[in-house]
């Protein structure tokens, strides 16, 4: 059984507070012979997720209940289940696993090893009696402050205070529109030679800030309790950098047809479909790491990241282009 969590357990590993009875299905068991096991060994607890194992005891996936009770006795977990686990790190504490609870809205999370092996689960109760421990103490917005959830800054009303908070980082706009004017200057005889490229640089630029945009959401919208790591970066990032190389192909091909039909310049199209195609798959990458570099050195990501990652992107963007064109045309 799942300890109690105690009155200063916030900073506890939250593998003191997990369960290790939780019923495992392997993948390769057949729907049948998974609900004759849980028949004869049936969970304790009253929240189950039935997670998804291989013979090493890797995390796999999750069959919802319902897929498990309609689907035929003859098909195999693998074929049912959810592939797309959220799972806490064993490293995690109880402060991290009520994060968890808050931005996933789970009723319980699959605990792993740094091999991704199920270790246990822990469940809705501990973040509800860590809620009851504090409301006891009188404290009750404090597990929503040690997660970054301020409820005093969110209700501040000092417009002074809320100008020191974010123009620090409007900073980064200003050095990247400034930066940005500098690489038109340095590319100016690139585009003397080829007015026609000033055309489409409002829409190369909003591309790839939209998209920088999107990642860094993203980015935020996923945040977990821990703090994570350059593994954890680095995967996020091969998603992003593909997801956004298919947008910048398709967002280029889309402009340069129109820019070819307009003007009947082939270099021209070619360099909007190269710029855009770059400048995209650049601004996704952007996006996705930003928020999450600036999570990993303890700063909040959500002020911070969108003016950095639009001051980045508009600098790649405009560098790529110009550099396209000086290839293409000049």
């Amino acid at each position: 059984m799942r300890p109690t969590p105690a009155k200063n357990s916030l900073k506890e590993p939250v593998i003191n507070h997990m369960r290790t009875d939780a019923p495992r299905l392997n993948v390769d068991q057949t729907v049948g012979v998974a609900l004759l096991a849980i028949r004869e060994n049936p969970p304790e607890s009253r929240i189950i997720y039935f997670y998804v194992i291989d013979n090493e005891n890797h995390l796999k996936g999750v069959v919802p209940t319902r897929r498990l009770l309609l689907n035929a006795s003859e098909k195999l977990i693998k074929e049912i289940m959810v592939c797309d686990v959220i799972s806490i790190p064993n490293t995690a504490t109880v402060l991290d696993a009520c994060e968890y609870f808050i931005f996933h809205r789970l009723l319980a999370f699959p605990i792993v090893d740094s091999e991704f092996r199920l270790i246990g689960v822990v469940d809705v109760e501990l973040y509800t009696d860590e809620l009851s421990d504090i409301d006891r103490r009188e404290g009750n917005d404090e597990l929503f402050q040690l997660i970054g959830v301020h409820l005093d800054a969110v209700k501040q009303k000092s417009p002074i205070l809320a100008f020191c908070n974010r123009f620090p980082w409007l900073l980064a706009n200003i050095a990247g529109g400034l930066m940005a004017a500098f690489l038109s200057g340095i590319f100016e005889v690139e585009l003397q030679k080829a007015v026609a490229l000033a055309l489409f640089i409002p829409v190369v630029l909003a591309l790839a800030e939209s998209v920088s945009m999107q990642s860094v959401s993203l980015a935020l919208r996923v945040f977990s309790g821990h703090k994570p790591t350059m593994r954890d970066i680095l995967q996020k990032l091969r998603i992003e950098v593909m997801t956004g190389f298919f947008l910048g192909i398709a967002s280029g091909l889309a402009v340069a047809t129109v820019a070819l039909f307009w003007l009947g310049e082939w270099r021209i199209a070619l360099c909007v479909m190269g710029g855009i195609a770059g400048s995209v798959t650049c601004a996704s990458a952007i996006g996705i790491v930003m928020p999450n570099l600036i999570r990993f050195f303890n700063k909040e990501p959500q002020v911070a990241a969108g003016p950095v990652a639009l001051a980045s992107t508009d600098m790649v963007t405009l560098l790529i282009y110009f550099t396209l064109a000086r290839i293409l045309i000049v």
